[in-house]
């Protein structure tokens, strides 16, 4: 890479990180400067990912204080994400590129649909289980669903975020900066595992990971000060407009 190039991806790995934490699809960043670049794009996709993981780690810290009193939550719910990481790495590795194009603008979109449509279905469900009802973590519904999404973290991962965000908000009775929190968390267990496999199995330009890795360590904290200070109706719409501009982006890609 020129020295440009290696500008250009250490400061799009500042804003992934920084959206990451906020809210998720920092990919969407990071993954089309490497393609512009000309590298090919599972390799992208691999050393993207591997990059990321200590931005992850990054924002996870910087939310560290909504972390309080949840860790049951996160053993619960990090072991489905660590099996769905682990799922879609190997799916990444052995389908062809392309194998889930058809149905990941349809995912965002539908995460965006949870997202809007949050407080109303997390009301009526907590009506019609009874306040006494209401699993602590989500219940096996939400089990699933947070699987299938490290599934599809494991193999792309755009808008990841969003997807856990859409999902933790309508299955849990929390915050949402809370929630947040957790979706970091998630999302770093993920790439975790994702980037395990991939060192060993895949093709990794190690020079991306490192530029992507102290960028998105910067962009992480960054985050983690403006998302804990958004209020709760401006964080939802900036969790609409970045899963609106992920779904135009992978359409017209």
């Amino acid at each position: 890479m020129t020295w440009l190039e290696q500008l250009a991806v250490f400061g799009a790995g500042i804003a992934a990180g920084g959206i990451n934490t906020i809210v998720g699809s920092g990919t969407l960043i990071t993954f089309p400067v490497l393609l512009a670049i000309g590298y090919p794009p599972v390799t992208a996709n691999v050393s993207n990912t591997i990059g990321l993981v200590p931005g992850s780690l990054s924002g996870a810290i910087g939310y560290r204080r909504e972390l309080s009193g949840q860790r049951e939550r996160l053993i619960k719910l990090g072991i489905a994400s660590v099996l769905g990481g682990i799922t879609g790495a190997i799916l990444l590795l052995v389908l062809p590129a392309d194998a889930f194009k058809a149905i990941v603008p349809v995912l965002i979109i539908a995460a965006l649909v949870l997202v809007v449509a949050q407080p109303a279905l997390a009301r009526r469900i907590k009506e019609r289980r009874g306040t006494d009802q209401v699993p602590a973590h989500g219940g096996p519904i939400l089990f699933a669903a947070i699987f299938g999404t490290g599934v599809y973290g494991g193999y792309f991962g755009a808008a990841q975020g969003v997807l856990l965000l859409g999902l933790m908000g309508v299955f849990l009775n929390e915050d949402m900066q809370r929630i947040n929190a957790v979706k970091n968390v998630l999302a770093m267990l993920v790439n975790g595992v994702s980037a395990i496999l991939f060192m060993i199995l895949a093709d990794v330009a190690w020079e991306v990971v490192a530029l992507i890795a102290v960028g998105s360590i910067i962009g992480g904290q960054l985050g983690a000060k403006v998302g804990r200070r958004l209020p709760l109706n401006v964080l939802r719409g900036v969790i609409v407009v970045v899963g609106t501009i992920a779904v135009v982006r992978l359409l017209t890609s």
